[in-house]
């Protein structure tokens, strides 16, 4: 995803969202069983040690799989994938109108193009978030919930059972330490990939994309950027993404008592509270490594699968 000249070509507004979406589905297939470890140890309260329910990933995989099944790694798969392309339809295509906007006087956004880029992903995110975050927080609860104790039969039993018995306001548990996480964190996330994509591997020959002027590094390069970008962004924000999740399966707990220890808690400050208080500041970071895992990955797909979708489009244009 290049930043967009006023004698480049451009990608229209449809374009943008067509690649964003597209994007967002492959990552989402791609990456879900460690979105499913990551949540699991996000909502586990006993200490990650040897004895307790998850241990490690490795360990935490082979329960999974042998006490639930293997289709336990894509639980909420259907919600996930609605998550990932409304969400990535609307970031990429917001993205790239407000860059063009702020494109119109060239001489104030190259001395502030990496404010722009900021400002601009954190902008674009946080819409993106508000549209996609019911998909998210059911998303949540089909991941939370033990198979062997299931609370729904699936992506629409768990929508209108929620809207039915806990209101609207249900899906969107949590929505204020996400946004809180996510302007950030997609800020950052967008800085630096422009920062090694445009500025420093447009200077290498290996990484350099020479068929076209608008998508600058290649397919290599934008792995590797995206790559490091993930790493940066998501070890920035990650205390917001456990409390994100403990908020979304509060009134939930009776259908995970298998998994141990419940939390109860009253929202943000109430679940940072015990989360210190009872765990320690460690468990502010609980499932940080399958969520660095999943961080590589998906912030390398979702950046390069976009911007080779973008290319290919403005070839064919």
């Amino acid at each position: 995803m290049a930043l967009l000249m006023s004698n480049e070509p451009k990608t229209t507004f449809y374009e943008s969202a067509f690649a964003g979406g597209l994007s967002g589905a492959f990552t989402r297939t791609v990456a879900q069983p460690l979105d499913v470890l990551k949540i699991r140890f996000q909502l586990q309260l006993e200490p990650i040690k040897s004895g307790s329910k998850y241990s490690s990933v490795l360990q935490a995989f082979t329960s999974i799989v042998k006490e639930e099944g293997i289709t336990t790694l894509w639980s909420g798969h259907v919600p996930a994938q609605l998550l990932s392309i409304t969400y990535g339809l609307i970031q990429f295509a917001v993205f790239e109108k407000l860059i063009e906007i702020n494109q119109i006087s060239e001489s104030h956004f190259e001395k502030h193009k990496h404010w722009i880029i900021f400002c601009s992903g954190s902008v674009a995110a946080s819409m993106a978030t508000v549209a996609s975050f019911p998909f998210d927080t059911v998303r949540t609860r089909l991941i939370a919930e033990q198979k062997t104790n299931k609370a729904y039969r699936g992506f629409v039993d768990a929508l209108s059972s929620m809207v039915q018995k806990e209101g609207p306001q249900a899906l969107f548990k949590g929505l204020t330490p996400t946004l809180g996480q996510i302007a950030p964190h997609a800020g950052i996330q967008f800085a630096v990939y422009k920062l090694f994509t445009e500025s420093i591997f447009y200077k290498m020959n290996i990484f350099r994309r020479r068929s076209s002027t608008t998508v600058k590094s290649n397919l290599t390069g934008n792995l590797i950027a995206g790559s490091i970008a993930g790493i940066v962004a998501k070890t920035a924000i990650y205390p917001f993404d456990v409390v994100k999740k403990r908020l979304q399966i509060q009134g939930f707990q009776q259908h995970r008592r298998g998994f141990g220890k419940q939390m109860y808690c009253s929202g943000l400050l109430d679940c940072i509270k015990l989360t210190i208080n009872e765990e320690g500041l460690y468990a502010l970071f609980k499932g940080y490594y399958p969520s660095m895992l999943k961080a590589v990955l998906v912030s390398a797909l979702h950046f390069a699968v976009y911007d080779e979708v973008k290319h290919i489009l403005l070839k064919r244009n």
